[in-house]
This record gives structure tokens, C-alpha cells and sequence, in this order.
């Protein structure tokens, strides 16, 4: 019952078919209880005309009447019962059983309830053109238990459709309300990048301005992610040129006569400020995958993406003699800009190259599966834990026990990009049973 009451004061929707309901019924009630009554009361009028309708034809017909022998009719409830008033005083009993009844002589004309033997009558005496009196008579009870069965014939179809229309009624408030969980659905598939306006023109007219304020925060918000991208991208924009400075500076201080000491300090350093240039060259990158303004609908050939990175990359394999390996079934044209996939077969493979040991294998592959191209980039290097693999996309996030020097912003920039052009990427291992190597797999739709 708690829960109920705190269901009841939590949801509009079921507020609002409990209280239909309760109306329902509550109106229901008082009509079935008006039509009832309305109908015995009709029931007796109708049982009162009979009376004197019997009344005026013994009249019109000039009858005589002949009392039965054998006393009672058969149906002593519903038998209607016509004497002479002034038999009244000959009835040879005081009970109903025969007739005629005892009857009062004095009753007036009309209408009238007469108490016989612990029964009531209802009695309509009658003075004919001959100027005798007459009395029509019926037992109340049968006249009651008439009236009820009529009465309850006039309730029955609010019986009937009381359950049908509270169905009813809480269907409408359930399609009603279905805009709303139509609405709360559609925004809860959308992607933390997916900040557009939320179309409010099909929606009812008391939930639109609960959405106009939701596009407003939405868009605050979006400016706000774009200042910040804004920032990113301006800031690393602006560090890049001091670093190339520092870089040339290096290497003209590197062209000097200088003794040992200071030459084995210089080596660290050049690393040190590639490692800035990389990094910032980064962080442009990951701005741009991050940016909700998307490059015009293009497709791209995979081997091609796939022949240009091993260019790029290929004398960094073959300082570890890594094994680069590609296999492709059929070259698959996907729907995702060039420069996209370039950046996120890249850092994929740049990744791989970095993590995989001296001598190990690296292997690119496609092939097409449920209408789908995956591509699929494997190394023999240590992998990543399954508690780790979804934490690694988060920006500068390194797993721990790794000598490699990163920024931890390229599985990142990776993610951006797949989220942006609608694609899935997972991590595994390229070895499942003995849980080593990195598989990434990415799926990309196939251009028709």
C-alpha cells in the first residue's frame, strides 16, 4: 500500500486514471442507483395501470363475476384478484387463501394499500356505471419482486460497461502520456555529442514549453563544449609554434662541439619537447574528432586508408623488426570521411606499433560482416585488462605498468571519431584464451 500511495504521488499519469476512475465509478454509482429507482417506481405505475385498465373493461364489457370453487389460483404471487367491495364482509376466512378477500367496504375509490392477513394488497376500488363497487387487487409482494427484475434489467448495461470503460479510459491516458515516454526514450538514445534542439512541434501543447527549456539548456550547453573545444584547440594552437622553436634550437645546439655531459642532458631533452609536439598535435586532433560540426557524407576505400598509415608508420616497425601483416578479403568503400579513418587507423596502428615487444606481429584486416565492414587491428603485445578497456578511451588515461611514453589521448581521439560518424569500436584480445594481445574492432557501414 506504501508503495502505491508513493507511485500515486510520484506519477501524473496514474493520478490522473486513478481520479477518471474514482469519477467514473462515483458517477456510475449515482446513475445505477437513479435508473433503479426510476425504474421500480415505473414498474409499480405500469402495475397501477393494469389495475384500472381491468378495472375499466369488467366495466365497458359489463361482466359478471364468479368466484372459483376451488379457492387460490394456481400463481398466488402474480395473480390479480376482481371482486364485488360488498363480498368483503362474506368472505368465509381471514387470510388470502380464497376468494373473495376480506376487503373493507368502507375503502374510498382509487387507489390504496390494504394489509390481508400479514400480506399488503395493493387495491383499486372502482364504482362501475351500474353502481356497483368494484376492487381490483395484487399482492405488493409479487408487484415488488416485478419491479426489482425490471429495475435490475436498467442497471445491467451500467454493470456491464462500468469495467469496459475504466479499460478504456486507462488506455487513453496511457496513449495520451505516450508522447512523453516517446520523448524521454528518444533522448535517452542520444550520444553526449548529439546536443541538437529537440523537435517540439508534434508534442502536446502543455509539455512544449518543458521542451523549449530543455533546448535552451541544450544549447547553453553546447556552446559551452564548444568554448571549451575552442580553448583546446587555441591553446595547443598557440603552444605549437613555441615548440618548433624549442625544437630547432635543439637541433642547432645538437650541430655544436659540446662535451659529453652536455650532450647525453640534450638527448632527453629532444625527446622531451617531441613528446610536447606530439602532444599538442594531439590534442588539435582530439579537438577536431570532438567538434559537432561534421565533414560533408563521403565514403573511403579501407585498403587505401590501410596502404597510406603503413607508409607513414612502417619505419617505426622495422626499428622494434615488427611483422606487419594486411589481409583484406575484398576492399570495402565506408561511410566515414578520409581523413577520419586515416586518423583512427593511425592512432590505432601507431598504438600497436608502441605496445607490441621487439620482434612481435602487428595485423590489419577486413572483412565484411552482417552487412557491415569490420576492420580489425591485432598485436602480440600485453593487451588490456577487460576493467581497464572501456576506461582507456577516457582522455590521458594510461594503463599503469607500461615504459611507453604517450599522452593517453589516442584511443581517445579513436572514440570521438567512431561516436561522431555513427560507427562502433571495441576492445578484446587478440588471443582469447590466454588473454594477451589487443584486438580493436571497428564496424563502419559499406557504401551501396
Amino acid at each position: 500500500m506504501d508503495g502505491f500511495k508513493k507511485r500515486l504521488g510520484e506519477s501524473v499519469q496514474l493520478r490522473l486514471s486513478v481520479a477518471l476512475s474514482l469519477a467514473i465509478l462515483t458517477v456510475a454509482i449515482v446513475a445505477g442507483v437513479f435508473a433503479y429507482v426510476s425504474a421500480f417506481d415505473e414498474a409499480h405505475d405500469m402495475q397501477d395501470d393494469t389495475l384500472r385498465q381491468m378495472a375499466k373493461l369488467f366495466d365497458r364489457q359489463h361482466m359478471t363475476l364468479q368466484y372459483p370453487e376451488n379457492g387460490a389460483a394456481d400463481d398466488d404471487e402474480a395473480r390479480i384478484i376482481l371482486q364485488y367491495l360488498a363480498d368483503g364482509s362474506k368472505a368465509s376466512g381471514d387470510d388470502d387463501a380464497g376468494t373473495p378477500l376480506p376487503f373493507p367496504t368502507t375503502l374510498p375509490d382509487g387507489l390504496s394499500t390494504v394489509p390481508i392477513a400479514g400480506e399488503a394488497f395493493r387495491v383499486l376500488v372502482k364504482t362501475t356505471a351500474q353502481g356497483e363497487r368494484i376492487a381490483v387487487a395484487q399482492e405488493t409482494g409479487a408487484r415488488d419482486k416485478d419491479a426489482r427484475a425490471s429495475a435490475w434489467r436498467s442497471v445491467l448495461p451500467f454493470l456491464v460497461l462500468l469495467p469496459i470503460l475504466l479499460l478504456v479510459v486507462s488506455d487513453l491516458v496511457r496513449k495520451l502520456f505516450r508522447p512523453i515516454a516517446m520523448l524521454s526514450s528518444e533522448i535517452d538514445r542520444r550520444d553526449e555529442q548529439e546536443l541538437h534542439p529537440i523537435d517540439e512541434h508534434h508534442l502536446p501543447l502543455e509539455i512544449r514549453p518543458f521542451v523549449v527549456a530543455i533546448n535552451r539548456l541544450l544549447n547553453r550547453v553546447a556552446q559551452s563544449m564548444e568554448s571549451q573545444r575552442r580553448f583546446v584547440a587555441d591553446a595547443a594552437h598557440e603552444l605549437r609554434s613555441p615548440l618548433t622553436a624549442l625544437s630547432l634550437q635543439a637541433e642547432r645546439l645538437a650541430a655544436v662541439d659540446m662535451p659529453a655531459p652536455a650532450r647525453e642532458r640534450l638527448v632527453p631533452l629532444r625527446r622531451g619537447i617531441e613528446r610536447g609536439r606530439q602532444l599538442i598535435d594531439q590534442l588539435l586532433t582530439l579537438a577536431k574528432a570532438q567538434s559537432t560540426a561534421t565533414c560533408g557524407a563521403s565514403t573511403t576505400s579501407v585498403h587505401e586508408v590501410y596502404r597510406r598509415v603503413l607508409e607513414d608508420l612502417l619505419p617505426l616497425a622495422e626499428r622494434k623488426h615488427l611483422d606487419i601483416g594486411v589481409e583484406i578479403e575484398q576492399d570495402a568503400r565506408v561511410c566515414i570521411n578520409e581523413i577520419d579513418l586515416t586518423a583512427v587507423v593511425k592512432n590505432l596502428v601507431d598504438n600497436a606499433i608502441r605496445y607490441t615487444p621487439a620482434h612481435g606481429r602487428v595485423d590489419l584486416t577486413l572483412k565484411r560482416e552482417s552487412g557491415q565492414a569490420l576492420l580489425q587491428i591485432r598485436d602480440s603485445g600485453p593487451g588490456i585488462v577487460v576493467e581497464e578497456q572501456e576506461r582507456v578511451f577516457d582522455p590521458f588515461y594510461r594503463s599503469l605498468g607500461t615504459d611507453e611514453s604517450g599522452s593517453g589521448l589516442g584511443l581517445s581521439i579513436v572514440k570521438a571519431i567512431m561516436d561522431r560518424n555513427g560507427a562502433r569500436v571495441k576492445l578484446g584480445f587478440t588471443d582469447e584464451r590466454a588473454r594477451s594481445g589487443l584486438c580493436v574492432s571497428l564496424w563502419l557501414r559499406v557504401s551501396n
